[in-house]
């Protein structure tokens, strides 16, 4: 796609003609798509581990968009960006309620287990964007190194993520404005009677904050950058606030005792936690706009994860010192705090610092999943209309389009409680796909590595993995002792020494993850037993969506992505010569 017809003239941005949305040879007649329905067997064999490879994300999909992204943001912008994509409602919101019904005054080593984890996965994403700074971010990491079906099953879940995620910081939006203003939570939506539980409670407005802050983004990515940073000061005013003057309310006793339901209530509550470290992973999809990569995005991504892990465990501490964990309210923990210490008032700085951090949250939310979505249609896992670079702008609309209309609706119709269903197993799975694939690129490289040291590192993965699963289902089986726990992470260690003895296939050019394979190892370890922390529900919505993906897969994902990997896609039983893919 050159943005050109064949007489040489430039199209249009706005067009709206089938080859824009199907271009491939399978779908150009009902004749070519039942054919190549009839080589799903062979296509799905093709495509299952086929890897994509370094320059085709950076320098060929790249092409799919017609136009180039702009080279705008700093090491500064994108420190800001990840404030404002990460502090959000999590920290006010979940603190009290885990607080009270968990970690009790323990909920401050919660926040620094979650914290390392998050840290730990940010180290991954920092080696990848900093060697392949592409908009796809986790999805073109996993599509290197994973392969091509393990990349589509992460694009899935990105997807969902996005528009789940954008539909609940939209409810809540409306749910702290009313608080803001006085007025009930419920009480600026439109009740509609005929509709069911759960969808009859219609909130405009949170549409009209979607649509906001994603028209903001669409205008350029260095107006949503200042826009975001300049407003971001005042939520790191707010908290600092919160923590001096929790300290200056403090009192030893209220941290007695500090385990009240003991180590497994810390652990409970830091599974829960980890959705307030959520969004920094939209920083990796901002290397194409970054001015240095190498630079910027260490500083940018690793220095703000760490701070903000601080922030976050000096905030609960606060609160913990400040009121007793059994008399914090669970739905406005740090308001009804101040309120009882005299500082009525302070609740609506909290609300105010709660809403900032929600408009922030969805305005670089919008930015990083719209970019998530641009290089997923160019890899023709959707659409490739969605691929397009506005050539004013620099910024994918029909992306952002695409996430923010979708979310839109969702959010008029669906509770809090129905979007809260869809937990952070999507996240933390993912997170931990990318431990495994930055393992595998280091370990690995096609046609360098031997069988014999692939075969090596496979069965270095599944101890790894499976120890970690023994450990977590130890844990959710109330074992308590501490032979089967010793013998768990002694297969773990054993499993990650055994790496460390396999010849290194790769070695960072600018930047690497420190403590290889013991950090990933770690994080794999870490992301494992959260997940399993989550309970059976979110088993069964992960499932469920799963499967849904997978339907999708198999009847177009499948069928555009062979086409577009192969010279000659007439005859789609057969696979050709490749040209952009390794």
């Amino acid at each position: 796609m050159d943005g050109r017809t064949e007489e040489g003239q430039v199209r249009s941005y706005w067009r709206w003609s089938k080859q824009d949305f199907f271009p491939e040879q399978s779908f150009q007649s009902w004749g070519s798509y039942r054919s190549a329905l009839s080589h799903t067997c062979i296509r799905f064999k093709d495509r299952f581990l086929d890897r994509s490879s370094d320059s085709n994300e950076l320098e060929v999909l790249s092409k799919q968009s017609e136009n180039s992204m702009k080279r705008c943001l700093t090491w500064w912008d994108l420190i800001w960006l990840s404030f404002g994509s990460v502090v959000g409602t999590g920290i006010f919101v979940l603190t009290g309620q885990e607080a009270h019904n968990h970690a009790g005054p323990a909920i401050f080593l919660s926040y620094a287990i979650s914290g390392l984890s998050a840290l730990l996965s940010a180290f991954c994403y920092t080696e990848f964007a900093v060697e392949i700074p592409v908009a796809g971010g986790s999805f073109s990491y996993l599509r290197i190194e994973l392969g091509d079906f393990i990349a589509f099953i992460a694009a899935g879940n990105i997807l969902l993520e996005s528009v789940v995620g954008a539909a609940g910081l939209g409810r809540s939006w409306t749910s702290y404005f009313a608080t803001l203003i006085n007025r009930e939570p419920d009480s600026l939506r439109i009740k509609v009677s005929k509709l069911a539980d759960g969808f009859n409670l219609l909130d405009p407005i949170a549409v009209v904050i979607l649509i906001t802050a994603s028209t903001i983004a669409m205008t350029g990515t260095r107006n949503t950058s200042f826009v975001n940073w300049t407003t971001s000061v005042l939520s790191a005013m707010v908290i600092l606030f919160i923590i001096i003057a929790g300290f200056v309310h403090a009192k030893a006793s209220n941290m007695s005792p500090l385990f009240p339901y003991g180590a497994e209530g810390v652990f409970q509550a830091a599974a829960v936690v980890y959705w307030a470290y959520t969004g920094f992973d939209m920083i990796a999809t901002m290397g194409e706009e970054t001015k240095k990569p190498s630079r910027d995005i260490p500083l940018g991504l690793v220095g703000s994860m760490s701070l903000i892990t601080v922030l976050y465990c000096v905030m609960a501490l606060s609160l913990s010192m400040m009121q007793k964990y059994s008399d914090l309210d669970v739905n406005a923990a740090y308001s009804i705090a101040f309120q009882n210490v005299g500082m009525k008032w302070a609740k609506f700085l909290v609300a105010l610092g709660a809403l900032k951090g929600m408009t922030t949250g969805l305005l670089v939310g919008a930015l990083g999943q719209a970019r998530y979505t641009t290089q997923i249609a160019r890899a023709h896992m959707i659409p490739p209309w969605f691929a397009l670079i506005h050539p004013k702008t620099g910024t994918p609309i029909n992306a952002t389009l695409l996430v923010t209309l979708t979310s839109a609706c969702v959010a008029l119709f669906s509770s809090l409680d129905v979007l809260s269903s869809v937990s952070s197993l999507s996240t933390l799975f993912i997170f931990m796909l990318m431990a495994i694939a930055l393992l595998v690129r280091r370990y690995y490289v096609k046609d360098i590595s031997t069988k014999c040291d692939l075969f090596k590192l496979v069965i270095c993965l599944f101890t790894i993995i499976g120890s970690a699963i023994g450990t977590t289902t130890l844990w959710n089986l109330n074992y308590r002792g501490w032979a089967g726990y010793s013998v768990t992470m002694a297969i773990w260690f054993i499993g990650t020494l055994a790496l460390c003895l396999l010849p290194k296939q790769r070695v960072p050019k600018v930047w690497g993850v420190p403590l290889v394979p013991w950090f990933p190892s770690l994080s794999i370890g870490i992301n494992l037993f959260l997940i399993g922390s989550l309970g059976y529900d979110a088993f069964i919505r992960f499932g469920i969506c799963t499967a849904l993906m997978l339907i999708y897969y198999v009847f177009f994902g499948l069928h555009a992505t062979y086409d577009m990997v192969h010279q000659n896609p007439h005859e789609p039983g057969v696979p050709k010569e490749r040209n952009i893919m390794t």
